[in-house]
């Protein structure tokens, strides 16, 4: 393998998952070439509109829901702690 005269950045989430997925002796170009070439990864786009409007926004809602269920039940837990 050449050497690479660029770099890029990553968000720390994305390091972190890179770390997780390496295997012994890889760098992290042998990773994301690795993940490249799998068969079904497809491309990037495959997944983008195939849902409807009313699908997305159902989806959207559902998950504000549960987030603001979350933060009830960290509110309840740091009441219950004083």
């Amino acid at each position: 393998m050449a050497t690479a005269d660029e770099q890029i950045r990553v968000s720390d989430r994305v390091k972190r998952e890179l770390d997780r997925l390496r295997r012994e002796g890889e760098s992290y170009n042998d990773v994301l070439e690795r993940l490249l070439d799998e068969d079904g990864a497809g491309d990037f786009y495959d997944g983008f509109g195939r849902w409807s409007d009313e699908e997305a926004e159902g989806v959207c809602e559902g998950r504000r829901k549960s987030k603001e269920k979350q933060k009830q039940r960290m509110r309840g837990r740091a009441e219950d702690a004083v």
